[in-house]
């Protein structure tokens, strides 16, 4: 993100509608100002009447409505918001946040133990001036061959907490992960390169 882009939006006021730290500090690379506030959309919707791209695009379009509600009788609104959802897909099925240590363990079995990669999708939404333009990133991983002694000693950490797919790639999960084929990035939950992508296509 350069040059005139960066310009514009900080002159600008730009929401990243997420309660995700790592989602942030991606985008605090880019030197951009922006603020975090967490959505709270309830993330039910039933995945059996969307395709994976569909879920997260909604979903993250979700984000960016709650958060224009709670902010639009501000002095002054968001010019920009950015909403986001990321799942890990494998073997054509979804995995969200673990909701406990033994889905977790679950999760990392089925994603370490077959020498197969899986996808993790991103949905983005953006609202600019009432406008939304919504994409999807997918990114392909590789993982080691991890034991059940290991997997158990990576859920005990407590990382897999919150995490799509439980775990973090920028954490200690980078250690078993083998291959990335994308953006980095895209797996923390935020793909900088193609979000610079449409930021310039709708803001210059």
């Amino acid at each position: 993100m350069f040059g005139a882009i960066i310009y514009k939006m900080n002159n600008m006021r730009v929401v990243l509608a997420t309660s995700s730290k790592q989602r942030a500090e991606v985008l605090e690379r880019t030197a951009l100002k922006f603020e975090r506030v967490a959505s709270n959309f309830d993330e039910n919707l039933d995945i059996n009447e969307y395709t994976f791209t569909e879920f997260v695009e909604k979903t993250a379009l979700g984000k960016v409505e709650d958060v224009r509600q709670k902010l639009k009788d501000d002095f002054h609104p968001p010019d920009l918001i950015i909403g986001c959802d990321t799942m890990v897909c494998f073997e054509n099925k979804m995995f969200g946040k673990p909701k406990n240590n033994f889905h977790a363990v679950e999760m990392i079995r089925s994603l370490t133990s077959s020498n197969k990669p899986h996808q993790v999708y991103t949905g983005i939404a953006l609202m600019y001036q009432g406008a939304i333009v919504s994409f999807t990133e997918i990114t392909k991983v590789y993982m080691k061959n991890l034991s059940e002694e290991e997997i158990l000693a990576y859920v005990e950490t407590g990382e897999p907490v919150g995490k799509a797919g439980a775990y973090a790639i920028q954490g200690l999960a980078g250690s078993f992960v083998d291959k990335v084929e994308g953006d980095y990035n895209n797996v923390i939950g935020l793909p900088l390169c193609r979000l610079t992508t449409e930021l310039k296509k709708i803001l210059l």
